[in-house]
């Protein structure tokens, strides 16, 4: 009986160390920096990069479709309406990544209970030094899911929810949102200018809800030093 209980462990730890090993084991219940971290549509785990832990993200690749549900929500965070948010974030592209891949990654606020719908502002690091203008131009998006993705909002108000921003992948960016009623914008790297402004968050100005670490296909993510300031 000993021998078999000792098997049944001896397996378990393999069997632990093995989703460790995937990124499985992160799935739930899983908190970082004070956070409670919960992935949706995505897979996380927490790494070492540059000596520092960081969330590492990479899209469901079952998942079809842009500026969708895919994010870690901070379950912690369900009462922000206003305030600032701010992290540090890493963008490379995936081996898998097709050649329209930009390395989106970026920050959903005010998700709901069920994830249905959200606001979300998210950088293209590929194109801030492309050199093609008009490229560079879409270096930073926001949407809204459901009803207003990117694709939407370019055609119907073409340059007004995207602009440009230095920007590389492969590299630390400071991103922080700035949220307040109707209005959200945009700083990376200390900049003491907003590089996007949204003057009408298109769920409204009373809408609250939950912190998301944004993510899009073919994009290694990774976020670290996390900090949600409210004001509500």
């Amino acid at each position: 009986m000993f021998s078999s209980a000792f098997s049944l462990l001896h397996f378990a730890i393999i069997g632990v160390l093995l989703l460790s090993s995937s990124g499985v084991l992160f799935a739930q219940n899983t908190r970082f920096e004070n956070y409670d971290l919960e992935p949706v549509k995505v897979n996380m785990m927490i790494a070492d990069i540059d000596g520092k832990k960081a969330v590492r993200i990479t899209r469901d690749t079952a998942i079809q479709g842009a500026d969708i549900p895919t994010f870690v929500r901070l379950n912690n965070t369900d009462s922000f309406s206003n305030g600032t948010i701010e992290v540090m974030l890493l963008s490379r592209l995936l081996p898998t990544a097709t050649p329209d891949a930009r390395g989106f990654i970026g920050l959903a606020f005010r998700i709901n209970k069920d994830n249905s719908r959200f606001e979300s502002i998210y950088i293209r690091p590929t194109n801030g030094r492309a050199e093609d203008q008009l490229r560079r131009n879409h270096s930073t998006q926001y949407f809204s899911y459901p009803d207003y993705k990117f694709d939407r909002l370019r055609k119907e108000a073409e340059g007004k929810y995207e602009s440009y921003a230095d920007m590389g992948l492969n590299e630390w960016i400071k991103m922080k949102i700035v949220v307040k009623s109707a209005q959200a914008k945009l700083y990376l790297n200390d900049n003491p200018q907003p590089v996007l402004i949204v003057n009408d968050l298109k769920l409204g100005a009373a809408n609250r809800g939950a912190i998301g670490l944004f993510v899009d296909s073919g994009t290694d993510a990774f976020f670290r030093d996390i900090k949600v300031l409210s004001e509500n």
